[in-house]
């Protein structure tokens, strides 16, 4: 099953790991973003605030995911990254099904941080299966693909989240055997949670690859890599803060679009479900894979910092859009400027983690991973939608005044990330050189 591309494994076994991987990405986004189309019922139900519900959104599932990544991280870089996996996936699916037993607002809270340990799992053990499944020069490609998840678990989450929203409102609640009855609401994490824990069968079909580079599979102290890290630090901070800048803005805008479309607009919960999903699945899997496509077509020409590039280029090309969309008059208008906007805040998504293993070594690839990932998503999906909130509640307060929010909160947060991005493109390329001199010293 190997080729003769040195010795990486074939080209269909890659892309049958990749597909697989990006299942298990949609599902997780699925199960984390589903909740931003059921902020009504569910504030109704457990009587709670805009940042209450933020809180559940981001914070709660951020905090937990961040911590739990760095460990799973190391774990990644030396045992078995489909066992890694497995657990996770087991372990989320678990927890969104408790998300619809939760009956009280602590309950609930204590779910999301379940969701948030087991899907940290994921991603750290990802990048670094593709990344031993595919060349330097198809990377970008492959993790932006797999990063295709994104988008096609949130657009999934809305367009499912509003169609059986449109369906449970004309069925009421629902008596299901032990559980007794059930919100709509509840419902959909019962049925979430069990597709998790039965796709993890689908896990068998994905092959280890060889862990390839100096000292792969080998536990490296960490003092070693702390010290690699701060050799880098500039290009790591660069890195993590510039991208987190753009993940702030994409899960703020996010998490309280379909809400805008509401309030603003006067749409109900299935509308915005169907047609806001239809627009992050289709434009954020465009954005992402062109993104990763793009990347690559600069490296194969010389260019060592293409995956930087890419992520400056949809900072910049993002500006007039989170400028425009929430100012709209009329709700097509907001739909169609939206478009744009998902594009460009998901082009970056596949070539920032290709970034890192671009620098790194095979041995410290998932800590690195686990450390961007504990940045952008701290920052990203744990502040994120709260700032938004806040705004709302607190400068404005008044529910009414959410698009001033998300135009504020998204426009300073893409504005940082081009300052960040545009800094980190010379560190970048002199950790390109530097990981070339450690691996021949190390050979």
């Amino acid at each position: 099953m190997l080729n003769n591309n040195n010795g990486y494994p074939s080209s269909t076994r890659g892309w049958v790991t990749v597909a697989i991987l990006m299942v298990a990405y949609v599902l997780s986004f699925i199960d984390r973003q589903i909740l931003n189309l059921l902020v009504g019922p569910i504030r109704r139900d457990l009587m709670i605030s805009d940042t209450q519900m933020s809180l559940l959104m981001g914070l709660s599932f951020a905090l937990f995911y961040t911590v739990c990544g760095i460990p799973l991280g190391r774990l990644a870089d030396t045992k078995s990254r489909r066992g890694l996996i497995a657990f996770g996936v087991l372990f989320w699916s678990a927890a969104t099904a408790a998300c619809g037993m939760a009956k009280l607002y602590w309950q609930f809270l204590l779910c999301r941080i379940g969701v948030g340990v087991g899907e940290a799992a994921l991603s750290p053990a990802a990048y670094s299966l593709i990344a031993d499944s595919f060349p330097a020069e198809r990377r970008a490609t492959a993790i932006s693909v797999y990063s295709m998840g994104v988008y096609l678990g949130s657009g999934l989450a809305f367009l499912l989240g509003g169609l059986v929203i449109q369906f449970a409102s004309a069925q009421g609640d629902v008596v299901l055997p032990i559980l007794g009855e059930v919100r709509p609401w509840q419902l959909i994490f019962l049925i979430l949670g069990g597709a998790g824990i039965l796709f993890t069968l689908l896990l068998l079909a994905v092959k280890e690859p060889a862990r390839r580079g100096v000292g792969a599979g080998v536990a490296v102290p960490l003092a070693d890599v702390g010290r690699y890290i701060r050799a880098n630090r500039r290009t790591v901070l660069c890195h993590n803060f510039g991208f987190a800048g753009l993940a702030f803005a994409g899960y703020g805008s996010a998490a309280w679009i379909p809400t805008f479309f509401i309030r603003t607009y006067g749409w109900d919960a299935g509308q915005v479900g169907i047609v806001y999903g239809s627009i992050v699945a289709v434009f954020g899997c465009l954005g992402i894979v062109f993104g990763g496509r793009l990347a690559d077509w600069m490296a194969k020409r010389g260019s060592s910092d293409a995956n930087m590039r890419v992520g400056l280029y949809a900072a910049v090309g993002a500006v007039p859009f989170v400028l425009a969309f929430p100012l709209m008059e009329t709700a097509l208008w907001a739909a169609i400027l939206t478009a744009p906007t998902v594009f460009f805040l998901s082009m970056p998504f596949g070539v920032a983690p290709a970034a890192i293993q671009e620098i790194m070594p095979n041995s410290m690839r998932g800590q690195a991973s686990a450390i961007y990932l504990f940045v952008i998503t701290l920052i990203g999906l744990g502040i994120g939608p709260t700032a938004v909130a806040l705004v709302t509640d607190y400068v404005f307060a008044d529910d009414m005044a959410l698009r001033y929010s998300l135009l504020i909160v998204t426009s300073i947060a893409v504005f940082s990330s081009i300052v960040l991005l545009s800094m980190s493109l010379k560190p970048y390329r002199e950790s390109v050189v530097r990981l070339q001199q450690w691996s021949a010293q190390s050979a």
